[in-house]
């Protein structure tokens, strides 16, 4: 009750989808400015980390800190591989599910919607900006299937699309919302003038699955798992030279010293570890059935991208179940690495 006795109005409350970019911090201050109490849940997946650069996950934790929100992170791991394994609405033009990450998204907050007894969800979709999952027909697909039709309200672009309920009960003002559409920053820049942002970060770089280098790895990689590959697995696509031995092993090969250290601490007790002895050379780790024929194979491009003479054989340190050997073999032929590169 306020001093005179009348009952407040109850705030309208949102749960955000904050990726920690630009668009979906202007959201939710266009809300804050509305009077409502906003919430955000973050994302991260095995091909999305907060501060990777990449993606959409990066600053979050400062963005959040700096609105003043509560924030929520939401980790999808296995979960993720078996849906990009095969997604339901397919792939973009790499090995991206869009769409079925999206309703992903959507579905870790309609949880912390019902959870929190918030009215609606925000994010910072611009309709048109991204091909696969922001079109008319995406969206409209993604809030049918998590039943959230009419539950999401994305500011920046809510004047080209239908009313959200939260307008049709006047919880928000429409007039208030903005009409941005496209793959154009000015109205963006615009906003974050308004709210004094400094220093509004450039657009995201894209998630990493729509890198077409990437997509190639992580198309091999599922094609070859058994069921689907591990998150360490991940991890390692995301460093070094990959070479696809056999349909049962492939060796990644370091391409500079932070690259061999991160590829130390993801060695399992079932791969084989391969530096050339007598020359600096990367770490490389051949991963999978690993008889002598393809221990040699890999040995033989570990020194060819070593200090070793190329017209020679040297010898090849070889690390396996607690033992370590030594091979010597001659440096492999550059035409017929690319052949079998991933």
């Amino acid at each position: 009750m306020s001093q005179d006795g009348q009952k407040e109005e109850k705030k309208p409350k949102a749960v955000a989808l904050l990726s920690g970019g630009l668009d979906s911090s202007l959201a939710v201050r266009m809300m804050l400015e509305q009077g409502v109490d906003v919430e955000a849940v973050a994302i991260k997946t095995p091909f999305c980390d907060f501060d990777c650069g990449k993606g959409c996950g990066h600053r979050v934790k400062e963005v959040a800190d700096e609105i003043g929100i509560k924030l929520k992170t939401v980790y999808f791991g296995e979960e993720y591989l078996r849906m990009l394994k095969d997604p339901k609405h397919g792939y973009g033009s790499g090995m991206n599910p869009c769409i079925d990450c999206r309703q992903m998204m959507y579905g870790a907050a309609k949880e912390h919607m019902e959870k929190t007894g918030a009215d609606f969800i925000i994010t910072g979709e611009v309709l048109f900006q991204r091909p696969m999952s922001q079109n008319n027909r995406a969206l409209h697909i993604i809030e049918s299937e998590t039943g959230l039709e009419g539950k999401v309200l994305r500011p920046l672009s809510a004047k080209h699309m239908p009313p959200t309920d939260a307008e049709k009960s006047g919880l928000i003002k429409r007039e208030n919302m903005g009409d941005i559409k496209g793959r154009s920053r000015k109205g963006q820049l615009a906003l974050a003038k308004h709210f004094g942002v400094q220093e509004p970060p450039n657009a995201a770089g894209g998630c990493l699955l729509t890198d077409p280098a990437f997509s190639k790895r992580v198309e091999d990689a599922m094609q070859h798992a058994q069921d689907i590959p591990s998150i360490n697995d991940i991890e390692l696509l995301k460093v070094g030279r990959h070479f696809r031995l056999t349909g049962d092993a492939k060796l990644v090969v370091g391409r500079n010293k932070d690259e061999n250290e991160v590829m130390l601490a993801l060695v399992e007790d079932a791969d084989v570890v391969l530096e050339a002895k007598d020359y600096v050379g990367p770490v490389c780790i051949l991963r999978g059935k690993s008889d002598d024929s393809a221990i040699a194979t890999a040995a033989s491009i570990a020194l060819r991208y070593s200090d070793a003479p190329k017209d020679a054989r040297s010898k090849v340190r070889v690390r396996a179940g607690g033992s370590e050997r030594e091979i010597a073999v001659a440096p492999a032929d550059n035409g017929w690495l690319e052949s079998i590169r991933i």
